[in-house]
């Protein structure tokens, strides 16, 4: 019998803020503000979105700091539906995450890299689609690896590309505070004119939104590589969040004070846009700068996406090769090959806007699910150890907020594409039933696990408590 391996608690405090700032720092800020404003229809009403998305972000943070210190296993909602909820609830989830949500997040990530890095070449025309995937392709693929090869190289690279991303948005706040000074206000009168109250139109700009604050939950995904996540859980989401949240709502200021509403809108890439009124000839810098602020948001994507499906597969809900770990390098290989090529899968009829609301809807109401798990264990399991803990009103307002997200699109403007969303959710069963209630076929990928350990280098990995 081969002796297992095990992940390290290598992410540290700083590791730990630059993996939440920097996957939720990513491709969002850059391309979102155009959709919310699209959505709701004045500049007022946005900066109320914009600063809502961070409440709710750190509102929902904190709930996942109390479940990730009663549950100090990595796995995000997977491990936490499966320790609240029961088997099939958290199989319905991984089985979507894998499938669509992790996928889609990282397609609509290394998209609007790939907007941002061919920006300069088409500078008079959008660029091919073939071109954009291509190129999306590629940084997935580079992602990969560095992930594959090992976990403190993927870590250094979440710390320089957040530091990037700080001083990118420093200075878009400062040109914008530059241009404040010299009277450009015009674009602040009369900011709520205008504005959709429609329930769809909120939804949808919350969607878009919470989109640029994705990335909130992260570390819950990696707790067992986390040191002290105990302390540095619930201080590093505090940390973070409130950063972002600062940097998101000073960043629309300054584009607001560069860019009418109209150009703003009618922008494929705002920063390029800002770039090129406020820096000339330098614009490039942005686009420069946007696209490795995206490829730090699409490394952190992976780092955690690759984390659930290995520990789904090391709770049997997924093939035994993906609970394993590379023998020297300690990073969960397979698990990460397996998350490329899915998302190259989805890459290829990927559209960004369908990507962002379809994960959206999927991702809150899971959200919803893991919030409901928590208000059981306040209710039937307060004898429990809790190093952290938060009032019970929080988890059920955070509830309240993931229901509204979920139902309000759907009940003022129902869309088919919603209903396919909840049928492939629930298609999961069919899945679970047989494979893995039933265990059918349970050596099938028996000589298949054997030659891929052999192949990649790898042994089953233990847990990390």
């Amino acid at each position: 019998m081969e002796e297992g391996v095990s992940l390290k608690r290598e992410v540290g405090k700083i590791g730990a803020v630059s993996f939440i700032a920097g996957t939720m720092i990513g491709s969002g800020i850059f391309i979102s503000p155009q959709y919310v404003l699209l959505a709701i229809g004045s500049p007022g009403a946005s900066f109320i979105i914009w600063a809502c998305c961070g409440l709710i972000s750190m509102l929902g943070g904190l709930c996942y700091a109390e479940l990730g210190t009663i549950i100090p296993e990595s796995g995000g909602e997977y491990i936490y539906m499966l320790r609240t909820l029961g088997q099939i609830i958290a199989f319905l989830f991984v089985f979507s995450f894998i499938s669509v949500m992790r996928p889609a997040s990282a397609t609509g990530i290394a998209l609007s890299f790939s907007e941002y890095v061919v920006a300069p070449f088409y500078s008079d025309c959008a660029p091919p689609q073939l071109v954009l995937k291509c190129v999306a392709a590629v940084a997935i693929l580079a992602v990969a690896l560095v992930n594959c090869l090992s976990v403190r190289l993927a870590t250094s690279i979440q710390v320089v590309t957040m530091t990037i991303k700080s001083l990118t948005l420093a200075v878009i706040i400062l040109g914008g505070v530059v241009m404040l000074f010299q009277g450009n206000t015009a674009n602040f009168e009369d900011s709520f004119t205008g504005t959709n109250v429609g329930i769809n139109a909120i939804g949808v700009a919350f969607y878009q939104g919470l989109w640029s604050y994705d990335g909130w939950n992260t570390l819950n995904y990696l707790t067992e590589e986390l040191k002290q996540p105990e302390i540095n859980l619930p201080r590093a989401l505090v940390i973070a969040i409130s950063l972002v949240t600062g940097l998101y709502l000073l960043v629309n200021v300054s584009y607001l004070t560069v860019m009418t509403p109209m150009e703003l809108m009618s922008s494929t890439a705002v920063a390029v846009t800002w770039g090129n009124k406020v820096l000339g000839s330098w614009g490039w810098i942005m686009s420069l700068a946007a696209a490795l602020s995206a490829f730090g948001s699409l490394n952190g994507t992976f780092f955690s996406g690759g984390r659930v499906c290995f520990v789904a597969a090391r709770e049997g809900h997924m093939p035994d090769i993906l609970s394993m770990a590379h023998v020297h390098r300690l990073t969960p290989s397979p698990a990460l090959i397996f998350t490329t090529v899915i998302s190259l899968v989805v890459l290829i009829p990927g559209d960004f806007q369908s990507i962002v609301n379809y994960f959206s809807f999927t991702a809150w109401f899971f959200y919803a699910i893991t919030l409901s798990g928590l208000i059981y264990l306040k209710i039937k399991k307060p004898e429990l150890p809790r190093p952290y803990s938060v009032p019970i009103v929080l988890p059920i307002l955070v509830l309240l907020v993931a229901m509204f997200l979920v139902l309000a699109p759907v009940i003022d403007q129902p869309q088919i594409e919603y209903l396919y969303v909840a049928l492939f959710i629930l298609s999961g069963a069919i899945v679970y039933v047989p494979f893995i209630h039933y265990k059918l076929c349970p050596g099938l990928f028996n000589k298949v696990t054997m030659f891929l350990q052999l192949f990649l280098e790898v042994a089953p990995a233990e847990k990390n408590l």
